[in-house]
């Protein structure tokens, strides 16, 4: 088996907090999800996180005007230059202090950021190799307070900044002698966005009390003139405005107009740059809104975006402030608010609920809507083809995720408490979950609905949950009263309920291969029943410690249990022997949380593993807990293979394994202190005293921890939930090079001679020897199809294993579907009977094609239903019309036309639906 493990995907998290962005096309949003970003792909349904990750939550993100290059800020202030094409972090760079706001310049020159209370332009990095990408041009001061927000003018030649003390400031990117500064004032309250009008100076602010402003500027940004520079430049300069001044008047007096009004070149030169308001208006005026927290614009079509703490937002067209609708899309504070390029999609983030939304004005529909769990997600599992992955919260949500897409497509609300555990059952098609609040639940992923719930005699709370390899007993364990409940899943009743534990029951595994159930307990204690024999105790296997998690390899010849003691035990449960353990306390490398009282290599004496899988193959172990690392066993050798750091975010708690000194003070630790306190949710609190806002709010940063892990059966990839999210880490195909029996005379070169000698059996020994995936696929397909079987046929048994995986993989990306169906099935004829005596090895690879297989099973028969039932409906509509024809003929003409139209109306209709429902799938 190969290592080769990296980070894919984040599931379970779709957004956190700071800006949104939509690219160029205006196809795909691109969301800061905590330390890292994700791109949500409207077109296509996908979701893809990027590679990369940052010390801090992500603060704000910049994207160049030919998005192909994105500024990254956290919130420390240091930042990453991020190529969106390669997907690799071009350049860091550390801004010195917390940044609000970046923004490009239109012309993709210059960006701003704004820091404090100034504003600093840098030079944009251009497309040459450059030693310092960020090179500061100018640093602008004015406000007095912190500045939140930026816009530049279409041409690039100013941008304004807005500020908590209230104003409004427009500086020029270049000298301009008639522009240096202008600050404008006349709001209440702390500015949240401000915008300039297109092809203008004209401006428009908002304020957090729901004010907007509009200002007009008296000059056009074509009349700004730069100012003239000292010394022999300004000789050159003075003498070419002397000559342009002589042909001037020999062309006679000019005039230029200014906003329709004529005005002499000679008082254009001479006047300055000013403002003045038109208007003001109230977005909150009749009191049903809270502050506005987020705004967008889009120039083009002259649309306001606002978004309120209340979870309200409105569509206003500028400058007539005309109310086009208004909508509630959320109990939680809108925290950003975006517009395609187009004008057609708004995206909007609440951090709260950690929900992404992207809305079509026009049609009022939803084109993504998207929610990750509000608490920590404690639980997951894959469905036994690897395409679905199933999650619980303490939120009391189940959600199930697509794995080809990232995206989550349905969510089960029964439970109203924490779930504790989910499975699915062998066949694929039900989700049995845990939960504390007494039930354990049963869904169908055909109808989504909750068609079994089962019940304890008495009100206990479920901790685990386990299903047999039928599928026909459902186990739960509780915490509480120490017992263990089996149900049948036919009839909902309650079979037995299993005693003997004398502690909480931590966890349930059924033995794939038999109906043996082994419980672990805090007892120290796990406890093997067969489930035929009048589910007696089988087995008791005595630890040296609490048992936190126990689970069956996947053969069923093997056990593993993780104990309190930070130890990992292996057992043969025939013979109740143990036959191995792994000490694990030191490669957990436990982090030091900031209000710890004592370090990090004593506090993890206390910590251990409370979740462990085996791989598909059954040679190597996961073990995660309470750390940031999850660690991957070799089970025979008992060694560490590797260890996976899941997060490097410092906003989150036990990150660090020593306590940073700048921190503690005389007084002692600063994290005692409350540093976000003066403001919650957008709601200022003033002065001590005041009770203004929820003052049952508390601030806290969430510790790392990883609750559950599990393997893809397909052996692929494997997932992990943590504090993050749900975390997907998969084999890294594309930059393994892993060359099988190779020697000399194995070249791409040879390759490719063999095979216009038309020897292909030896072409693809000799391609998958190489290992090569583009050259294992030029071979494969070069082969004609009267010659598959043949070739099928003569290929050695550990070459067809090889040729099967790479089949499985081709499903995915490949459009040849039926010619890699027909080398699928040639091979499996050929050598299906030597192939069955390694079932258990080769089960992984089997899956995988399951997989592939089943995703395109599902898209080609929803195409043929489609067309089945358009077949069926205009054979209808035919005999509808010729029973028309022969009733009434005079009319048949005027009958056919209109029968014509209704159907074509009918069809048309279908069709908007059916793109609809695509959409939002």
């Amino acid at each position: 088996m190969k290592f080769a493990y990296r980070f894919s995907n984040l599931l379970g998290t779709v957004y956190r907090c700071g800006n949104l962005n939509f690219t160029r096309d205006g196809n795909s949003v691109i969301s800061p999800v905590g330390n890292r970003v994700t791109v949500f792909d409207l077109k296509n349904n996908r979701s893809d996180t990027l590679p990369l990750a940052t010390k801090y939550n992500i603060k704000c993100v910049g994207l160049s005007p030919d998005g192909r290059l994105a500024i990254i800020v956290d919130e420390g202030g240091a930042a990453l230059l991020v190529s969106l094409v390669c997907r690799s972090v071009l350049h860091h760079f550390h801004f010195k202090g917390s940044v609000h706001s970046v923004s490009f310049s239109p012309d993709g020159r210059k960006f701003v950021v704004t820091k404090g209370n100034i504003a600093q332009m840098y030079h944009a990095p251009g497309k040459k190799r450059e030693f310092n990408a960020f090179v500061l041009d100018k640093t602008y001061f004015g406000p007095y307070d912190e500045t939140t927000c930026i816009d530049w003018t279409d041409d690039s030649k100013c941008f304004v900044v807005g500020s908590k003390d209230m104003s409004t400031w427009v500086f020029g990117a270049e000298r301009w002698d008639n522009l240096i500064y202008y600050a404008l004032s006349g709001h209440k309250d702390a500015i949240v966005a401000c915008f300039f009008e297109s092809n203008s100076l004209d401006l428009y602010s908002l304020s957090q009390d729901g004010a907007l402003c509009v200002w007009q500027c008296d000059t056009p940004p074509e009349a700004l003139r730069l100012k003239a520079p000292k010394g022999w430049k300004a000789d050159i300069l003075q003498r070419e405005k002397e000559e342009q001044e002589e042909e001037d008047e020999e062309e006679g007096d000019r005039e230029t107009t200014i906003r329709g009004k004529a005005v002499p070149a000679e008082q254009e030169r001479v006047g300055k740059v000013k403002y003045k308001r038109l208007a003001k208006y109230f977005l909150n005026k009749e009191g049903d809104f809270n502050n506005l927290t987020a705004a967008a614009y889009h120039k083009k079509t002259h649309l306001l975006v606002t978004g309120f703490a209340s979870g309200i937002f409105h569509l206003h067209e500028l400058p007539e402030f005309n109310l086009i609708h208004s909508l509630s899309i959320s109990d939680q504070r809108v925290a950003s608010v975006a517009v395609n390029s187009s004008g057609d999609w708004i995206a909007f983030g609440c951090s709260g609920m950690g929900q992404l939304l992207v809305w079509e004005w026009q049609s009022e529909s939803y084109v993504l809507k998207q929610q990750g769990h509000f608490n920590s997600m404690v639980a997951l599992a894959y469905s036994p083809d690897g395409q679905y992955i199933v999650t619980g919260g303490d939120d009391g949500k189940v959600k199930v995720w697509n794995t080809l897409s990232g995206f989550c497509f349905v969510t089960l609300t029964e439970h109203s408490s924490g779930v504790t555990g989910v499975t699915f059952t062998t066949t694929g098609h039900v989700i049995v979950t845990s939960s504390l609040d007494g039930t354990v639940r049963a869904f169908d992923l055909h109808r989504y609905r909750n068609f079994r719930t089962f019940t304890s005699p008495r009100p206990t709370q479920f901790s685990c949950v386990a299903v047999d390899s039928s599928g026909e007993i459902v186990s739960a364990g509780a915490q509480d009263s120490f017992e263990i409940f089996v149900w049948s899943m036919q009839t909902g009743r309650l079979l037995d309920v299993l005693s003997g534990h004398e502690g909480p029951v931590s966890g349930l595994c059924f033995n794939p291969m038999k109906s043996i159930l082994a419980s672990a307990s805090w007892d120290k204690t796990v406890r093997l029943w067969d489930m035929f024999d009048s589910w007696r105790t089988k087995e008791t296997l005595t630890l040296t410690s609490d048992a936190l998690a126990v689970t069956f390899r996947p053969d069923g010849a093997e056990l593993a249990v993780a104990t309190l003691n930070s130890q990992i035990t292996f057992w043969d449960p025939e013979n109740a022997v143990q036959v191995g353990s792994i000490e694990g306390r030191h490669d957990l490398k436990t982090g030091r949380k900031e209000l710890d009282k004592i370090t990090a290599k004593h506090s993890a004496k206390g910590k251990a593993f409370t979740t462990l899988c085996y791989s598909a193959d059954g040679q190597n172990i996961l073990a995660g807990g309470m750390s940031k690392f999850v660690c991957l066993y070799h089970v025979r050798e008992q060694i560490l293979v590797k260890r996976f750091e899941l997060s490097c975010n410092l906003s989150l708690d036990a990150m660090e394994e020593f306590l940073n000194r700048r921190k503690m003070t005389e007084f002692g630790n600063l994290a005692l202190i409350d540093q976000d306190a003066g403001e919650e949710n957008g709601v200022a609190v003033p002065l001590p005293g005041v009770r203004k806002g929820d003052m049952s709010s508390r601030h806290f940063k969430p510790e790392i921890r990883v609750t559950s892990l599990r393997f893809s059966p397909t052996g692929r990839c494997w997932a992990a939930t943590s504090t993050e999210g749900l975390l997907i880490f998969s084999l890294d195909a594309q930059m393994l090079f892993d060359p099988f029996e190779l020697d000399t005379s194995v070249t791409p070169g040879r390759i490719r001679e063999v095979l216009r000698q038309r020897e292909f059996t030896r072409a693809i020994l000799m391609a998958f020897r190489l290992n090569e995936k583009k050259l294992a696929q030029e071979v494969l397909e070069a082969v004609p199809q009267n010659e598959i079987e043949v070739v099928s046929t003569s290929l050695p048994e550990l070459y067809v294993v090889k040729v099967l995986e790479f089949l499985a993989a081709s499903f995915e990306e490949s459009r040849h579907l039926e010619f890699y169906l027909l080398w699928t099935q040639k091979l499996l004829m050929s050598h299906g009977q030597r192939l069955k005596s390694r079932a258990g090895q080769l089960l992984p690879v089997v899956q995988f094609l399951q997989k592939g297989l089943q995703r395109h099973l599902d898209d080609v028969s929803k195409l043929c239903d489609w067309n089945r039932f358009n077949i069926q409906y205009a054979l209808a509509v035919s005999k509808q019309r010729g029973v028309k024809r022969t009733l009434e003929p005079v009319d048949a003409e005027e009958d056919t036309d209109a029968s014509d139209e209704d159907s074509l109306r009918l069809l048309r209709a279908a069709g908007e639906e059916e793109e609809e429902e695509e959409m939002l799938m």
